[in-house]
């Protein structure tokens, strides 16, 4: 039984589609809008319209931006040698915020998730890979500390390594954070934590890739990354 008339119900489901937005929230959501005079419903409409039709990425760190080249990348004063690697835009923004970090970005839109099917060919790895052969000293490693987020640090690790550019990890100490809901301090305190990164790398840089893919046919829930190694070595 629809309790609204079809053009409400359609509104509803359409705003229930977004993320984070359940059925109560979309209701809402929608009611407000309705409620809202024409002109302001209006705009709304047409920044979101013009945002999807302009908005579009970087042709070198990948980023959302309106132009050619985002403002960071065509940002002479920056280091360029220097390559920060995140797996969203969020926490690019997150990162600028500190003011401490005076390198350019590399943003990767999403990790590597054995789980979700999603495979290095599914993010930008071929396109940092292909900035590396410019003039390079350093990648810091800036993906989140999620079980995803180590697995994409511990890959991209393995591809730079034959390369000869150093390589850092970035330590954010909260585990299952990301980083755009990190207070400022916490991200700070991050910076060129390698230590624990090599203690990681140890444990894990022995294990294939194919390996993490068994553990989605046995649907074994890994809650951490030592589990994750556990469970590979096993299969070994």
């Amino acid at each position: 039984m629809d309790y609204y008339s079809s053009h409400i119900t359609k509104l509803i489901e359409e705003l229930s589609k977004l993320p984070g937005v359940g059925a109560k929230s979309a209701q809402r959501l929608a009611f407000h809008i309705i409620n809202r005079p024409l002109e302001e419903v209006q705009r709304l409409s047409d920044t979101i319209i013009d945002a999807r039709k302009n908005v579009r990425y970087c042709k070198e760190c990948f980023t959302l931006t309106d132009d050619e080249l985002c403002p960071i990348c065509k940002n002479d004063a920056r280091d360029h040698k220097t390559i920060m690697v995140v797996e969203n835009t969020r926490d690019l923004a997150a990162y600028e915020k500190t003011g401490k970090y005076d390198g350019v970005y590399h943003v990767l839109h999403g990790a590597i998730s054995p789980m979700l099917g999603i495979g290095p060919g599914d993010i930008k790895l071929k396109e940092l890979m292909t900035r590396l052969q410019g003039d390079v000293n350093e990648v810091i490693i800036a993906t989140n500390s999620s079980l995803e987020g180590e697995t994409t640090a511990m890959y991209i690790s393995k591809l730079i390594k034959p390369t000869g550019i150093k390589v850092t990890r970035i330590a954010s100490g909260v585990p299952g954070g990301t980083f755009q809901f990190l207070p400022f301090s916490h991200i700070k305190s991050g910076f060129r934590l390698a230590e624990i990164w090599n203690i990681l790398m140890k444990l894990l840089c022995c294990v294939p890739w194919k390996a993490a893919w068994s553990c989605n046919e046995d649907k074994m829930h890994i809650r951490s990354v030592m589990q994750f190694q556990s469970i590979c070595e096993e299969r070994l």
